[in-house]
């Protein structure tokens, strides 16, 4: 089927850093790309509680960077405080992205050689099945992140007896003041589905639709990449799509099957 979403309008709610490569492929297949960031990342404001925390790298068994953005924020102040890493230490991401950024990070004498990735799925609860998370008794644990966010891979691992220490190095934005955009866009038929691909953003979208009652939003398909992210849709009476795999060409197929099926 060629250019497959040909005059449809997709609204991205990534960061834009983050959405450049599913705006070229919904572009190349014809598509309309409308950028509207429900989520933007930027620095905090003082560093000096995330400083004081990394000091006690060096006697850490194992580093968990959350995203990108964790290593992006974080890695640097790291690297700042240690001319080499601890030998101890053993690394681990949500995924194979984050993990490519944090050895990118490393030098000769930092040198990251091996990150510890789920299989499959990358979230939490993907990393927490994997053999290396299962005897925690004793290990100390530091997970890098932004202020927040969901609690399950720290309980989990507390569960099994590690202590966790939080090493939160930015923050999360909603950038946006309200939806009137997309519904203006949607009431033109310029705007036929939304992309979110975080539970933030989800709840950010709820909040400024009157927790998903505007008429608008019940009648547009919204695409997602995590079943968690869709967890109140049913409820909600909310048209949602679930990808049935991680990544940009994975939502760019769910994309084409769900339009697919609602313009035919």
């Amino acid at each position: 089927m060629e250019n497959p979403l040909k005059g449809l309008g997709i609204a991205i709610t990534r960061p834009i850093a983050q959405a450049t490569k599913l705006n070229s492929l919904i572009r190349d297949n014809g598509g309309e790309s409308i950028s509207f960031p429900l989520i933007d990342i930027v620095p905090l404001e003082d560093y000096s509680v995330f400083d004081s925390t990394i000091q006690a790298l060096n006697t850490y068994d194992w580093a968990i960077f959350i995203s990108s953005n964790a290593v992006q924020n974080g890695m640097p102040r790291v690297l700042n405080q240690f001319t080499e890493l601890p030998s101890q230490l053993e690394f681990a991401a949500i995924g194979p992205v984050t993990a490519c950024e944090l050895m990118q990070m490393s030098t000769p004498s930092t040198l990251i050689s091996h990150v510890l990735i789920p299989k499959g799925r990358f979230d939490s609860e993907s990393l927490l099945s994997l053999p290396e998370m299962q005897d925690m008794h004793g290990k100390q644990v530091m997970i890098f992140r932004g202020i927040g966010g969901r609690e399950v891979l720290a309980d989990t691992l507390k569960a099994r007896g590690a202590e966790v220490t939080f090493a939160e190095c930015y923050q999360r934005i909603n950038p946006q003041i309200d939806c009137s955009r997309l519904e203006q866009l949607w009431r033109n038929k310029k705007l036929h589905a939304i992309v979110v691909t975080s539970s933030e953003a989800m709840r950010y979208l709820l909040e400024m639709t009157h927790n998903g009652s505007d008429d608008w939003l019940r009648n547009i398909q919204i695409c997602v990449n995590h079943a968690r992210i869709a967890e109140e849709a049913p409820s909600l009476g909310l048209k949602i799509t679930v990808a049935g795999a991680p990544g940009d060409d994975a939502m760019l197929t769910c994309l084409q099957r769900t339009l697919f099926k609602s313009v035919v």
